[in-house]
């Protein structure tokens, strides 16, 4: 069965349901994702990671370990993450064990371990993995960059937290964005798997009432430098760490989207068939890999990308960088590399729709994005009939790609 989406009445609100069913495997998965309660949201640095956290140590009935032990017993995956945007509870389990699963679920909504000790646990895990990253130099460099890209916006900020904003948050930080930022009123159902659209919403009619009416914020728009700036970050390296990017003037909204997709692949995302590669490892052998991406995103769209090299050839390397990039934006792409390009797309797309969750991710992506449900395999008919011409006038259009700015990670003088 194709994906589906519909709604469904909970108290006041209309909460959508993206939905596929797939009864290869007898397994069960249901996500809430709240919008607009992801990083971005941070009242402080890493509050909603913090608090996806401890929605992981249980309930206060049971405890960390207890409930743990429970879900264990039965087989049944159930936690929080987070993203930039978005805040994500999910579950799963065996078709068998689903109500059991639910139950838990409920559970959990109703009683979160909102205990000392489980704030503890989780600060003290995350403040080991904040120290540790700070001798992780892809780390520092990309956070960096997006401190030069973003500047005074949330997505600038370390959203992960630092040693000193982690140790900062409390109980009522937690509680309070949780209660705030995870209601019936901005949430998108996502269900899958060996399950029908009536049972899911028989599941769903349960657990929604159970959270509070939150007011839903729209996400700010950020505005990426094109300042063109290079800072240093000196450590005791034996390699050098850069990390690029660059506004790119195209909205999510776009119709079009398929010639991004393509420009993404042909200037650093192909691996061994873009531009960044064939011209800096291929040609130069100045680093094993060399990557970017044009990310179209709600809150932002810039291309970023990354490149480790010997100290000795940092320069070098960052020159051809920006030789590449105006290159590719002056010049455009030859007919040989469009042809390789629209080969790959649209010959691995069997590849991107093989497991559930990848349909599910899909389908759901489309709804986020306010895209109709199909509207990916659309993209790929029009890739296999989009010109030279139309995609060369296209790259050309955007010379903001060439404001580079960079991060690097560099030998300490």
């Amino acid at each position: 069965m194709a994906e589906t989406v519909k709604e469904i009445q909970i108290k006041d609100t209309k909460v959508p349901v993206v939905f596929e069913t797939g009864n290869f495997v007898p397994i069960v998965s249901l996500q809430l994702v709240f919008k607009n309660a992801g990083h971005l949201s941070n009242t402080k640095d890493g509050l909603a990671d913090m608090s996806a956290k401890l929605l992981n140590e249980g309930t206060s009935k049971d405890g960390s370990v207890g409930f743990a032990e429970k879900l264990d017993a039965h087989a049944v995956e159930l936690g929080a993450h987070v993203g930039r945007e978005s805040f994500v509870l999910e579950v799963s389990a065996l078709k068998s064990e689903f109500p059991y699963a639910i139950e838990r679920f409920k559970e959990l909504l109703k009683d979160p371990n909102y205990s000392k000790e489980a704030l503890a646990q989780v600060k003290r895990q995350k403040i080991g993995w904040l120290k540790q990253k700070e001798s992780d130099f892809d780390y520092l460099a990309a956070t960096k960059l997006r401190e030069m890209l973003f500047k005074g916006a949330a997505l600038g900020r370390p959203y992960d937290g630092t040693v000193q904003s982690v140790e900062s948050i409390s109980l009522e930080d937690i509680k309070h964005f949780i209660t705030t930022h995870l209601g019936y009123t901005n949430v998108i159902a996502v269900a899958g798997g060996d399950i029908s659209l009536d049972e899911a919403e028989k599941y769903l009619k349960e657990i929604l009432p159970l959270l509070p009416k939150v007011t839903v914020k729209p996400l700010k728009e950020v505005k990426v430098s094109d300042k063109k700036e290079t800072k240093y970050i000196a450590e005791d390296t034996q390699q050098a760490y850069i990390y690029f990017g660059a506004p790119f003037d195209y909205s999510y909204k776009e119709k079009d989207q398929y010639k991004a997709k393509i420009a993404e692949y042909l200037l650093g995302g192909a691996g061994f068939g873009s531009r960044l590669m064939e011209e800096i490892r291929v040609k130069r052998g100045l680093t094993y890999g060399a990557y970017s991406t044009l990310r179209r995103t709600k809150s932002a769209s810039y291309l970023s990308g990354y490149l480790q090299t010997k100290l000795s050839t940092q320069d070098e390397a960052k020159a051809l960088v920006q030789k590449v990039v105006d290159d590719f934006v002056a010049k455009g792409i030859t007919a040989e590399e469009l042809k390789a390009a629209k080969e790959f797309l649209v010959g691995s797309e069997p590849l991107r729709t093989e497991t559930l969750s990848q349909r599910l991710s899909r389908a759901y992506n489309e709804y986020y994005y306010g895209r109709p449900l199909g509207f990916t395999k659309e993209q790929l008919k029009k890739i296999e009939s989009v010109t030279l011409e139309e995609m060369n006038a296209f790259i050309e259009s955007h010379k903001e790609l060439t404001e580079l700015s960079f991060a690097i990670v560099t030998k300490k003088k």
